[in-house]
């Protein structure tokens, strides 16, 4: 199993900065089997340079449910599945502080579909998601974005699985190998 992630943040993973939007599609290789998405109250405002970005604004969260309250269905959705994202240590330390601030470890294997994407689609001038999903013909809707992102994502790493002829992806519960 493999659950795709993609967040939106008020900045970067250091210091007090929260998600304000997840979204994880749950994969078992052929198709989405699961997912949940949900905007997330980060209990602080939001800069004018990430709502500028994302289009999230403080009065969009002021009603969501925060982390604490979202916790059980993204704890559940990737519990023994690979946490993949794109650009993965940002999207799985947020979650991974998140869970830190509520008392609670929270640790999965890792695959990062920008090291996987240099690997099996060699040659790319940007392996940014934008100029990524661009190069091979993904639709994006909602860039920046947690489900739009997410989406692609997924779309992304089907391609991945279907041209991974390395096998670099893991299958099961092999090792994390990148």
């Amino acid at each position: 199993m493999y659950c795709i992630v993609d967040i939106e943040t008020t900045g970067g993973v250091k210091g007090p900065t929260r998600i304000i939007e997840v979204a994880i599609y749950r994969h078992d290789g052929q198709q989405v089997v699961d997912s949940f998405q949900s905007l997330v109250n980060p209990e602080t405002f939001i800069p004018p340079f990430i709502s500028r970005l994302t289009g999230i604004e403080d009065k969009m969260v002021k009603d969501a449910p925060t982390f604490a309250e979202i916790a059980d269905p993204v704890r559940s959705l990737t519990q023994d599945a690979w946490f993949v994202a794109h650009n993965v240590s940002f999207d799985y330390n947020f979650i991974k502080k998140e869970f830190l601030w509520l008392d609670e470890y929270y640790q999965r294997d890792q695959l990062c579909t920008v090291r996987l994407s240099r690997r099996i689609f060699p040659g790319f001038k940007s392996y940014s998601l934008g100029n990524l999903c661009q190069s091979l013909a993904i639709n994006v809707k909602d860039r920046h974005r947690a489900a739009g992102d997410a989406e692609a994502t997924v779309t992304l790493f089907e391609m991945l699985l279907r041209h991974d002829h390395q096998r670099l992806i893991p299958k099961d519960t092999e090792p994390t190998l990148l």
